[in-house]
């Protein structure tokens, strides 16, 4: 017997169109690419990306067709956020830190019939814009005054020319559900960048479960700054949460830099922002450096990397400014686990309470995690045992857009498919989940595992060094030892001596590296994480010599 409830599809149109009759008068503020700071509301938005769904049909997209976009976080990126995914085709956003020929592989792989940029992608549009076989114009995001002149782009348009030319008379189409919105491409380290797409339903879903108290804990009270590209992993969810609880977004552009950001946050008073640790590093080098002070920020979700515990100290101690650690993956559309302590943590001592802020935290609702052994049996939640870890989810990739190889998912005894991460970890009686490196990173040591993320964190609390990494150097007799590589802070003075004195009695004796070498910087890929095949391939010998 089914239950007698009315029938709504779950559309990402209805967020936007939500946000509209329920704040309708709220700001979107964009630092925008031209330089200058844009500020209009939800119902702007809405009205614009309506606009843009009929400049797009009557450019002749259609239903499930790939619309691709190179731009920063902006408000006309949202109005594609809204427009592609609203009138039935996938949004598609490309990373422009990727490899030039990576970018032309990901296009072509995803069809894209048109592909939206901001200005300071000209000269990557330039280079892709004859390998780039399905698309049949490119769009500058930008007025007919600032236009690029003489590019060397055959069928160039131009963005607001597309919305003067269209009514916002569009009433946006009901379809099931389960039809593909959006599309991501993994970084692609190793080998060819691969696509996950999304469905309306679980981008929701997705969406319903990132706002909760426990996860995100966004309201209407929020000014949300999303540092985190919409072209990772569409921002984490940010501009989705944003309309389903209408809070006012702030949108950076391309200043990254620390006091880019410290301006925004601090004009706009910004109560929560998200990022990844190597920006953040950035801001609180510069609030450090002017004697600064935070006067309404209040969180950051840090995730995409671990948050170095100096950092998360520096953030609540020195600015009051609370942390809150968070794991996902590109085929996690991303949020798997956000660490946000239990009732009962408050009764820890502070020391206490940061080991377990150092973790990855805990599942929020939708998402199944358990951590296996070689064989594919299930550990123990003891918080000491670390396997290998599987999730599953109705937001959870099944499979990679048009693959051609075999399923990613491992079956367990019941049928049921789980997403193999590729990262060891150990979780604990709260269900706290902490990665102690990933399953390729893993240091084998004589047959014994030594995490290198765990080095790499009680390193970086150093107060002279600025970031750490350790990987494993082939060694005569363990086969593998650990080797850290340290990037000093600005004249500070630092020897190996020291750095091992200092890790000593923090780490078991035997997983002490066995040389430190100090080099200028560690190489960072498209989503700012540390490369560290890069590293490997460098440095895999340095213990042979």
């Amino acid at each position: 017997m089914n239950g007698l409830m009315l029938e709504k599809q779950l559309l990402i149109s209805s967020l936007i169109a939500h946000a509209d009759r329920h704040h309708g008068d709220t700001e979107i503020v964009s630092r925008r690419v031209e330089g200058d700071i844009h500020r209009y509301t939800y119902r702007d938005c809405h009205r614009r990306a309506r606009q843009m769904a009929n400049a797009l049909t009557r450019l002749g997209v259609r239903a499930s067709e790939r619309v691709g976009t190179l731009a920063w976080n902006g408000y006309r990126h949202m109005e594609l956020y809204y427009g592609i995914s609203g009138m039935g085709a996938v949004m598609h956003t490309i990373n422009p830190r990727l490899h030039v020929d990576q970018i032309v592989y990901i296009a072509n792989h995803a069809q894209d019939q048109y592909i939206f940029f901001d200005l300071s992608f000209l000269p990557l549009i330039e280079a892709i814009a004859d390998r780039c076989g399905s698309v049949k114009a490119f769009v500058a995001m930008t007025d007919r005054e600032h236009m690029p002149k003489d590019a060397g782009i055959a069928n160039l348009l131009c963005y607001e020319d597309l919305i003067d030319e269209s009514s916002p008379g569009y009433t946006w189409p009901e379809f099931d559900e389960n039809s593909a919105c959006s599309l991501c491409y993994t970084s692609g380290t190793t080998g060819n960048p691969k696509g996950v797409l999304y469905s309306h339903r679980s981008l929701l879903l997705h969406t319903y479960a990132a706002a909760l108290p426990d996860a995100l804990n966004c309201s209407a009270k929020d000014v949300l700054l999303p540092v985190v590209p919409m072209f990772h992993v569409n921002a984490w969810g940010i501009p989705y949460v944003a309309c389903m609880v209408g809070a006012k977004l702030v949108f950076p552009g391309p200043g990254l830099d620390g006091k880019s950001l410290y301006e925004l946050i601090e004009a706009e008073q910004v109560t929560f922002a998200a990022g990844v640790p190597t920006v953040w590093q950035g801001l609180l080098n510069h609030v450090a450096q002017g004697d600064l002070t935070f006067s309404t920020f209040e969180r950051t979700l840090i995730g995409g990397a671990a948050c170095p515990s100096s950092m998360l100290r520096t953030f609540q101690e020195t600015y009051g400014v609370d942390v809150v650690h968070a794991w996902g993956m590109t085929e996690l559309s991303p949020i798997g686990t956000v660490g946000v302590m239990k009732a009962r943590h408050r009764a820890m001592s502070p020391e206490d309470r940061y080991i377990t802020q150092a973790k990855q935290g805990r599942a929020v609702f939708g998402v199944d995690m358990k951590i296996v052994d070689g064989l594919g049996d299930e550990l123990a939640w003891d918080g000491v045992t670390a396997g290998d870890l599987l999730v599953r989810g109705p937001w959870i990739a099944s499979d990679y857009f048009l693959n051609q190889g075999e399923s990613p998912l491992l079956r367990d005894g019941a049928g049921r498919g789980w997403f193999p991460t590729g990262d060891v970890a150990t979780i604990d009686t709260d269900g706290f989940m902490q990665i102690t490196d990933r399953s390729k990173d893993v240091i084998k040591s004589g047959g014994e595992w030594i995490s290198s993320i765990e080095i790499e964190n009680i390193a970086t609390s150093h107060p002279a060094i600025e970031c750490a990494a350790c990987i494993a150097a082939r060694h005569p007799k363990w086969d593998e030892r650990p080797l850290l590589l340290v990037v000093k802070r600005p004249g500070e003075s630092l020897t190996a001596d020291e750095v091992l004195t200092f890790l000593r009695g923090r780490i078991a004796k035997w997983w002490t590296p066995d040389a430190v070498v100090f080099i200028d910087a560690l190489p960072i890929g498209a989503t700012g994480k540390v490369l560290k095949n890069r590293l490997r391939e460098a440095f895999q010998d340095y213990l042979l010599r």
